[in-house]
């Protein structure tokens, strides 16, 4: 690389960067090269994280104060990017507070505890278990501060979901990812519905069903986390050109009754031929 394009690199990386973070870090996690360079995908990966970061952030520093800090429980983590991250960027600082890493791959929750004792990170922990099992884990406190979950696939999201409603979590911050189940479910039913309706031309080709039940999935999602008394904002975690999967769905507990939301949900329900879903994904809400 010329002198040009590695200035050229190091001013990118440097408009990255949040204040103080570790580039020691980056490299372990290959999100920059052993020299500290960017390349495309990591450049993808760094502004992502970051982006979702700032998010995290504002959510942590408006936790009640509390003599052990705030917790944070990562679910899919996959390599732990995402908890690494903020650990570097505020509970490194902090001096108190703890991280918890879910991830189903065994290797790839090795290779986090053994970064994490190399870092000094001694305020993270890495799970190998399911999503969907981890809130029965004897590892995790009976309540958690905030829920994160960076590109779960399919129900995984909808996992998480569950966990922060049994930890009683504050916040929950989610990017979803690849939801399958609802659209499968569109299809078992959709010759009767094209009967009942024109709706159902919204599925009727394939493509359609696969998009319609990702924003759908969403949209139910949503209204799930508002019927259980959570605030929810909807936005875009990074630009279109840097991912598809970019919808980040910020919720934020009030208490509040969400007995309007509760409604919603059972109608859409309806309206889609989902009625099944009610009685098992979103089977809480009816009690609210």
């Amino acid at each position: 690389m010329n002198t040009r394009a590695v200035q050229k690199n190091d001013a990118a990386l440097q408009e990255l960067l949040r204040p103080g973070q570790s580039i020691a870090l980056l490299q372990e996690l290959h999100i920059l090269t052993r020299e500290g360079k960017l390349n495309q995908d990591s450049r993808r990966k760094l502004k992502q994280v970051n982006h979702l970061f700032g998010f995290i952030e504002k959510i942590l520093h408006g936790l009640p104060a509390s003599p052990q800090g705030p917790t944070l429980a990562d679910h899919g983590a996959g390599k732990s990017y995402l908890g690494f991250i903020v650990y570097d960027l505020y509970f490194k600082a902090l001096g108190q507070g703890h991280i918890f890493g879910v991830e189903s791959r065994a290797e790839l929750v090795a290779a986090s505890q053994a970064l994490a004792q190399r870092l000094g990170f001694s305020r993270m922990t890495f799970l190998n278990t399911s999503v969907a099992d981890s809130a029965r884990s004897v590892e995790l406190p009976q309540q958690i501060d905030l829920v994160t979950a960076l590109h779960a696939c399919d129900t995984a999201t909808d996992d998480a979901i569950a966990f922060g409603l049994a930890k009683r979590a504050r916040a929950m911050v989610l990017v979803p990812c690849c939801q399958a189940e609802v659209a499968a479910c569109l299809r078992q039913g959709k010759a009767l519905n094209l009967k009942r309706g024109a709706l159902a031309e919204l599925w009727r080709h394939p493509l359609h069903t696969r998009e319609i039940g990702s924003q759908l999935t969403n949209v139910l999602r949503c209204l799930y986390l508002e019927a259980m008394g959570y605030d929810v904002t909807v936005t875009e975690l990074v630009g279109w050109e840097h991912s598809m999967k970019n919808e980040l769905i910020l919720a934020r507990h009030t208490g509040r009754s969400g007995l309007a939301a509760a409604q919603r949900l059972r109608e859409l329900l309806q309206e889609f031929g989902l009625e099944s879903l009610l009685h098992n994904r979103f089977a809480m809400s009816v009690h609210n």
